[in-house]
């Protein structure tokens, strides 16, 4: 508890100190008033920019294009134009900086047999940098989490969760953390033309073209402060090894390949570790129109499981997202679908999300998530370890509804702060029922915190 406590003031400190950082004298009039007047610069300061050649890269996107220079999300994955993603940024020379992120704190507490409380937070930050080199701009990202220290005994409970090991067990009815180093990436774009962009994305920790914006990047789910049960069905690959990335977008389109290492994230996850590419994948991702994202991937994972290192899957994804900003408020809603492959064993899962966030009077904010996801029978090991010869296979399609609410309050200077609850009621079979007992529940009350911001100018 004392360590939780002091990781969750550092987190505070971080985000305090990086608001200050963006307040003074010289960056943007975002903080004067809801509608500011920024203060004009000269043009061949403006030329200096990343993106003022073709219109500011951090002004409200309007074409595809706009938004992938935006960089404002985990990889090269995208939203739709209309997102608009919290941020504090400030220039210096040549160099524009920019820095985002969110931290929860949570109380949990579950119902049934296999239920647990937990205090713990799940938490990242995201420093950037871009600059115009030659006809391109190059951006600098890293994103760390203080979740190895903040999430304890190496998972926080989550009820019929599957994924990762933790003391060299299946995590069962839990989630992972992430790695204190969750993203360490250089990106160049350059333009070909008005309307076609070749981009390139090298990263010894990043995230590889495959899915979408993973659940804690999503705006569709910016207020839920734990992971899908579909997690590594879809979007488990945004922690990977050695990934590089090549894509070209021509006016709505984009499409990218990417190798990489395929295993997953081993439990010590204060290192970095490494890995030969031997995976790789492909996206297509199309945005119609601003308020809208599409895209679909496959991937080929060499040994991702650490407990199962002879099954190669492939993984499919598809998804749409759906963002519309009115005066005071936005809507963000996302579905997808994910689907596994094991190779060896010819064992299908899939997982299906819906999930919806809205804000409305400015500082409030109601949610929705509805999950369906296979599960297999190691859940039924719960906290043991794998026998010798184990036989992991299909057991049950598992169903959760999530409902919460948050409002936000003004406790810190240049943060916004809300304070929040969500109660996830969960769907299974009956046979089921002797070790979940027969309607499971979840209930969360939190406070999350970000950086006060606007990445776009209005």
């Amino acid at each position: 508890m004392k360590r939780s406590f002091l990781s969750v003031l550092i987190i505070l400190f971080i985000l305090f100190s990086a608001t200050a950082f963006a307040q003074s004298p010289q960056t943007s009039a975002h903080r004067h008033s809801a509608n500011p007047t920024p203060t004009p610069m000269p043009d061949d300061a403006m030329q200096d920019m990343p993106g003022m050649q073709h219109g500011s890269t951090h002004e409200q996107p309007i074409t595809f294009i706009d938004e992938i220079l935006h960089h404002s999300t985990a990889g090269t994955s995208a939203q739709p134009n209309s997102t608009v993603e919290p941020m504090i940024m400030r220039a210096r020379g040549k160099w524009m900086f920019m820095f985002h992120g969110v931290a929860f704190l949570s109380a949990l507490q579950q119902s049934g047999p296999r239920g647990y409380d937990k205090i713990f937070s799940t938490n990242w930050f995201m420093p950037m940098a871009q600059r115009q080199i030659g006809r391109g701009e190059l951006t600098l990202r890293t994103m760390l989490s203080m979740e190895p220290a903040t999430v304890t005994q190496r998972f926080y409970p989550l009820l019929f969760q599957q994924g990762e090991t933790a003391f060299g067990k299946p995590i069962n009815d839990g989630q992972h953390p992430h790695d204190f180093v969750m993203e360490l990436a250089a990106l160049y774009d350059l333009r070909l033309g008005e309307n076609a962009l070749l981009s390139f994305y090298a990263a010894p920790v990043g995230d590889p073209a495959m899915g979408p914006s993973a659940y804690a990047h999503r705006a569709s789910a910016s207020e839920n402060p734990v992971a899908t049960l579909g997690h590594h069905l879809q979007d488990s690959t945004h922690i990977a090894d050695n990934v590089v990335t090549g894509g070209l977008a021509y006016k709505n389109a984009r499409i990218e390949f990417s190798g990489f290492h395929g295993r997953e994230p081993n439990e010590f996850r204060w290192d970095i570790d490494s890995g030969a590419i031997d995976s790789w994948s492909t996206r297509l991702t199309v945005q119609p129109c601003e308020n809208w994202s599409a895209q679909y991937s496959f991937a080929h994972l060499a040994s991702p499981e650490q407990l199962h290192p002879e099954d190669d899957v492939q993984r499919m994804t598809a998804s749409v997202s759906y963002n519309r900003p009115f005066t005071k408020g936005s809507w963000a809603s996302t579905l997808l679908w994910g689907r596994n492959r094991a190779l060896q064993s010819g064992q299908i899962a899939n997982g299906y999300l819906a999930e919806s966030t809205l804000q409305f009077a400015e500082h409030n904010h109601v949610w929705t998530r509805i999950e369906s996801a296979d599960r297999s029978s190691e859940l039924l090991l719960g906290k043991q370890a794998e026998p010798p010869d184990f036989d992991e296979h299909f057991l049950a399609r598992i169903q959760a509804y999530t409902a919460g609410y948050d409002r936000d309050f003004p406790m810190i200077p240049g943060i916004s702060t809300a304070v929040g609850a969500q109660v996830t009621f969960y769907g299974k079979p009956d046979f089921l029922t002797p070790i979940y007992s027969r309607h499971p529940v979840g209930v969360i009350l939190f406070l999350r915190v970000r950086p006060k911001g606007n990445a776009h100018s209005h």
